[in-house]
């Protein structure tokens, strides 16, 4: 079957892994993502650290899902990010949204009461700050559509029909995010987290490395 791209796949296919487009606000940009890990080290929060590295592990998985997708069907991604980057490491993927998942997930826990029955609003706060959370980062998101800088070519995966953007693009995040927060065994979480960035290394090595497909 011959590729049928759309015209933001085009683009995003003519400037993927282009190291032309490097712009120095990039260094000052992984500086704070260092801090944001260097001052939970310092504080001992372990279990945020984690939880972050979870949150991020989760959207390198999605976003290499999201590019095999566009393998398979020849014509769009389920999202897209044609342009306006200073690196676009996967079809779907800027280098400032990776830099803003990176620390986003330690955002999020920072946020968590200690307690995990309080109850906000008649719900308890885990499932709160899910709900607030995702509702949050998807309003950004149909910002961000209608800026053209993020496409979204299919009416499943639309401004106007968000249910599977909250679900899958944002729920599941935050729902593996806090439950590795909340596991009490850390030993387990960090055998967890650390299989994810696996899965992620191999499907990359696979797909992006060997067979070239993303």
């Amino acid at each position: 079957m011959f590729p049928v791209y759309t015209e933001a796949t085009q683009q995003a296919l003519s400037n993927l892994r282009n190291p032309n487009h490097f712009q120095w606000f990039l260094v000052p940009l992984l500086a704070f993502v260092i801090y944001v890990y260097f001052t939970e080290v310092e504080r001992q929060n372990w279990n945020i650290i984690v939880a972050g590295l979870a949150f991020y592990s989760l959207e390198w998985f999605l976003e290499i899902c999201n590019a095999l997708f566009l393998h398979i069907n020849k014509h769009s991604a389920v999202w897209t990010t044609p342009n306006n980057s200073a690196y676009i490491p996967l079809i779907g993927l800027t280098i400032e949204i990776s830099m803003m998942f990176a620390v986003a997930g330690v955002a999020f826990c920072k946020i968590l009461p200690k307690d995990k029955n309080v109850k906000i609003l008649g719900l308890p706060n885990r499932w709160f700050f899910v709900i607030a959370n995702s509702v949050l980062c998807v309003v950004i998101e149909i910002i961000l559509n209608w800026w053209g800088v993020l496409v979204w070519e299919y009416w499943w995966w639309n401004w106007y029909n968000p249910i599977l953007i909250l679900i899958i693009g944002y729920s599941l995040y935050m729902m593996f995010t806090f439950w590795i927060h909340d596991m009490p065994s850390m030993k387990k979480k960090i055998s967890i987290v650390a299989g994810v960035y696996a899965v992620d290394v191999v499907l990359l090595i696979l797909f992006m490395g060997i067979l070239k497909w993303i």
